[in-house]
């Protein structure tokens, strides 16, 4: 696997990216400002400082009023439990009720961190990614052209993001790490199994989905419990191939078909989903991810995508095909959407327009083709740009190659199979994820925003562990 990663040049043009991203950061005040120096307890950056400064006072009001000796052993300071539990039920939710499990993560780790002087906050190379993500998103908030359209739409995200740090945190130890990526399998799991349920029962989905002309023979575009059919499959991208490591690494007979089981669930509600952005990332995905296992699987891949197209429903080929073909309504529906967007960065490149669907809609029509109506620009880097401006992106791109090169190094440093094949599979996830992105807004629904963010986590928390057990 290391020589497969070192001698890729996908990889190794995306190392070099993140390494000049890295050093930009390195040489910019933002640097300063947020990242405290690897190895130090206060660090040097202001909000590294802010930091300790808040913990030392939590410390010192636990003391005062007794807090550390009436909570111990209490509920409450279970971190685990209850970022655990927003994790599991995030799809499975509505998203104030998940923002309130996402709160309860945040609440119980401030007071672990007032009871425990010593502790020390985990460090990442993708924390500071996280925190200037979540800082723009606050600020453009602010400065939004609708403050009250806007203000919950920030306020939700920026809380998602952040979210990141609590699983980086939290997920210190390998069993943590494994217990958290299993619950986010089982929770697929059951939202695959409804998407499936809704087509065996025959439901009737919404029509504004499906191009009635172009697919007159697809019905049913299945949504489970995520509102839309292209949401589902943003979800079903960042589990997949967290199964699909399991199967193949999992240690008992019984494992490996349990992961397969439900690997297999969440790919056929996939493919109900009838996303073409969502067949996209899972093609790219499986193939990275395939590729990082072993090499000789490149061969194979090209013999059996050849093999596959030979043998896939007329449906489903018609549905492949309709991709770029601009007589497809939803191909140019986006087209002319990705025009609009382009044109509002020529005003609003630098600090975006705020976030949420009020904010774009107020900017949007001045800007819009053939007075086409939408929510946002059905391409998550475009509008994380239109939304944030170019920080927004610089954040948004920093995050993503900061997290291969990560990933990259969990997986040179590992010593066991396991860490190399998990490190593959957020990879997989990621890029999948990314590639969906390019034609649809990934975090219109806050519930997958927050699942990207948790992969995110998992990603640096497993760097974490790698590093530690290799130094040992």
């Amino acid at each position: 696997m290391k020589k497969i990663l070192e001698g890729s040049l996908i990889y190794r043009a995306l190392t070099a990216a993140a390494g000049w991203i890295d050093g930009q950061w390195e040489k910019s005040f933002l640097s300063r400002l947020f990242t405290p120096p690897e190895g130090t307890r206060g660090g040097a950056g202001f909000v590294s400082r802010c930091a300790h400064g808040v913990h030392m006072a939590l410390c010192r009001a636990f003391e005062v009023t007794r807090l550390d000796r009436a909570l111990e052993g209490s509920v409450t300071q279970r971190c685990f439990f209850w970022m655990a539990l927003a994790v599991f039920l995030a799809p499975l939710l509505r998203t104030m009720a998940v923002l309130a499990l996402a709160l309860l993560g945040f609440g119980s780790l401030a007071l672990v961190y007032g009871r425990h002087r010593e502790r020390e906050l985990s460090h990442s190379p993708l924390i500071k990614w996280i925190l200037l993500f979540t800082v723009v998103e606050l600020g453009s908030t602010l400065l939004s052209v609708t403050l009250r359209g806007s203000l919950r739409n920030g306020l939700l995200t920026a809380a998602f993001t952040a979210f990141a740090i609590v699983v980086i945190d939290v997920c210190r130890e390998r069993r943590e790490l494994e217990r958290l990526v299993w619950l986010m399998v089982a929770s697929g799991t059951l939202v695959a199994l409804y998407g499936v349920a809704q087509a065996a029962a025959g439901l009737e989905g919404n029509l504004v989905w499906i191009d009635e002309e172009e697919f007159s023979n697809i019905t049913l575009r299945v949504w489970s419990t995520l509102d839309n059919p292209n949401v589902l499959s943003e979800y079903l991208l960042l589990v997949i191939p967290l199964a699909a490591a399991g199967a193949y690494t999992a240690k008992s007979r019984r494992g490996k078909i349990a992961s397969a089981l439900c690997a297999g669930a969440m790919l056929l509600c996939l493919v109900l989903t009838w996303s073409r952005g969502g067949w996209l990332g899972l093609a790219i995905g499986a193939a990275l991810f395939l590729v990082l296992m072993d090499r000789r699987f490149i061969p194979l891949g090209l013999v059996g995508a050849v093999g596959l197209l030979a043998i896939l429903p007329d449906s489903i080929m018609a549905r492949l095909m309709s991709v770029g073909d601009l007589s497809d309504s939803s191909t140019s529906y986006r087209v002319y959407i990705w025009m609009a967007s382009i044109n509002m960065l020529r005003d609003y490149w630098l600090c975006g327009f705020g976030t949420g669907t009020a904010a774009f809609q107020s900017v949007y029509p001045k800007y819009s083709f053939n007075a086409v109506y939408a929510p946002h620009s059905h391409n998550l880097f475009l509008q994380v740009f239109c939304e944030n401006g170019i920080l927004g992106l610089i954040a948004l791109l920093g995050t993503f190659c900061s997290a291969v090169l990560t990933l990259g190094r969990t997986m040179t440093a590992a010593k066991d199979k396991r860490t190399r094949v998990q490190a593959a599979a957020l990879m997989a996830s990621l890029a999948g994820f990314a590639a969906q992105g390019m034609t649809d807004y990934a975090f219109y629904n806050y519930r997958v925003t927050l699942m990207f963010w948790t992969v995110v986590g998992i990603a640096a928390a497993l760097y974490n562990i790698a590093m530690k057990e290799a130094r040992t």
